[in-house]
C-alpha cells in the first residue's frame, strides 16, 4: 500500500476525498485537449492516466519519485515512465510532443521560468500545455512544500514571459465544495491562532514540513469525522471550470507554442 503525505493526496483515504476530487478534475478538463504524443510532468501516483490513455497516441511521464515510477511501469506497460528531477527535461528532444500536462507542479519548482522554457522547447509547433496550480488567494496557511504560490495575474505574467499565447481559467467549487473550504478554513484558523510570532512565514520551510504534515492530516481526519457526510459526498463534478481565474481555488492555464 502506498504511503501518502498530505501533499501526495490519496485516492483511497476518505479524509483526502475533497482534495483528490479537486486534483482529478484537472484531468477531466484536459480530455478535450488531449491528442497525439503526450508528456506529463510530475505524474505522481498516476491519478489521471486511465482517463487519458485512450485519448493519446503515446504517453510519457516524468516524476522525481523513483518508487512511484517503478510502480507505474508495472501498472501501465504501454506507457513510458522516467525518473527525473526537473528542470531541465533531460533526454526529451525538442519539438517532440503534442501536449504537455503538468498539474500542481509549478509551485514546487524553484526556477519556474526554466520550467516553462523547457515545456516550450519540447512542444511541437502549435502544441499545447495545460498547467494547474493553487490560487494563493485561497491558501489557508503556508505550505512548506511549495517554493511559491501565484495569484492569477502573477501566473499570467510569468507564462507570458515565455509563451506568446496564454489563457488562464480557473477551477472553482460549487456550494458543497465551498462549504468544505470554509469549514477547513475555520479549523485551520483555530490552529494557526497559536502562531503569535508568525513563525510559519519566518522559519525555513524544512523545519515546518513535519508539523505541517501532522497537523494537516489531523485536520483532514477531523473534518471527515463530522457526521454529515460532506467529505465523502464531494465528487469531481462539484468542481467547475471558470472564466474567473482570480476567484477560483486553482488556476488552469492553457499555453500554446
Amino acid at each position: 500500500m502506498a504511503t501518502y503525505t498530505t501533499e501526495i493526496t490519496s485516492d483511497s483515504l476518505d479524509s483526502d476525498n475533497p482534495i483528490h476530487q479537486r486534483l482529478i478534475k484537472a484531468y477531466y478538463l484536459s480530455i478535450p485537449f488531449i491528442r497525439g504524443d503526450v508528456l506529463e510532468i510530475g505524474c505522481g501516483e498516476g491519478r489521471g492516466i486511465e482517463l487519458l490513455q485512450d485519448k493519446c497516441q503515446s504517453y510519457l511521464a516524468v516524476d522525481k519519485n523513483g518508487p512511484i515510477i517503478e510502480k507505474l511501469r508495472k501498472l501501465y506497460p504501454w506507457g513510458e515512465f522516467i525518473q527525473l528531477s526537473i528542470p531541465p527535461l533531460s533526454g526529451i528532444p525538442d519539438n517532440s510532443v503534442d501536449r504537455v500536462i503538468s498539474f500542481q507542479v509549478i509551485e514546487h519548482i524553484q526556477d519556474d521560468c526554466a520550467y516553462l522554457k523547457e515545456i516550450k522547447r519540447v512542444l511541437k509547433p502549435g502544441g499545447l500545455a495545460l498547467l494547474t496550480t493553487p490560487n494563493r488567494k485561497f491558501t489557508l496557511t503556508r505550505n512548506p512544500w511549495h517554493q511559491r504560490e501565484y495569484l492569477a495575474e502573477e501566473l499570467l505574467n510569468r507564462c507570458r514571459s515565455v509563451f506568446e499565447q496564454v489563457e488562464i481559467k480557473g477551477i472553482r467549487g460549487n456550494e458543497k465544495v465551498m462549504e468544505y473550504y470554509h469549514r477547513n478554513k475555520a479549523s485551520v484558523q483555530r490552529i494557526t491562532r497559536f502562531d503569535i510570532f508568525n513563525l510559519q512565514h519566518k522559519l525555513p520551510a524544512s523545519w515546518l514540513q513535519v508539523p505541517y504534515e501532522i497537523l494537516n492530516r489531523m485536520n483532514r481526519r477531523k473534518l471527515q469525522n463530522q457526521d454529515d457526510q460532506l467529505v465523502a459526498s464531494i465528487s469531481h463534478e462539484d468542481y467547475l471550470l471558470s472564466d474567473s481565474a482570480e476567484e477560483s481555488l486553482d488556476l488552469f492555464c492553457i499555453l500554446t507554442k
